[in-house]
């Protein structure tokens, strides 16, 4: 069985509001010219790339991958061995823009996601995110079954 978890947008709420408004612009700049063609595709790989997990249960392996333009997978599979564990961690990620270029703004995300560790204790991958923590546990619980993995 295959899960795919998706994770976040690789350039972040501002990057990704840019890359839609160039995306945008190059569309309409591609009617007066081709290199317009150029830029609404800088701009849709801005809007679209993003991070997600996939798990094969049945091969027991874990690929983080990168989509570009939201459709391509990149990465690369890491086999489940039997001392690996995975665990619950506090996440948190912050982005700051500023406007008219004195003032900031930052946009700043909590959560909770479970990460895949090897048989040091050392993160590996995040293989799924959470807003709460009893969804977060009964995931745990869940992967940890399917996997055959200890609980950090």
């Amino acid at each position: 069985m295959i899960i795919k978890n998706k994770l976040d947008k690789t350039f972040g709420p501002f990057g990704t509001s840019t890359g839609f408004f160039i995306m945008i612009g190059g569309v309409i700049a591609t009617f007066y010219s081709f290199l317009g063609l150029i830029i609404a595709i800088v701009g849709a790989f801005a809007c679209f790339t993003s991070t997600s997990t996939i798990i094969d249960t049945d091969n027991k392996r874990i690929k983080h991958s990168d989509n570009l333009f939201g459709i391509i997978p990149i990465g690369k599979w890491i086999d489940i061995k039997p001392d690996m564990k995975i665990g619950l961690k506090k996440f948190h990620r912050g982005y700051r823009a500023y406007i008219r270029g004195t003032q900031k703004i930052g946009i700043h995300y909590n959560d909770i996601r479970i990460f895949l560790y090897d048989s040091a204790n050392k993160q590996l991958v995040p293989i799924n995110k959470f807003d709460s923590y009893e969804s977060s546990k009964n995931e745990l619980n869940n992967l940890s079954s399917l996997l055959g993995l200890e609980k950090k």
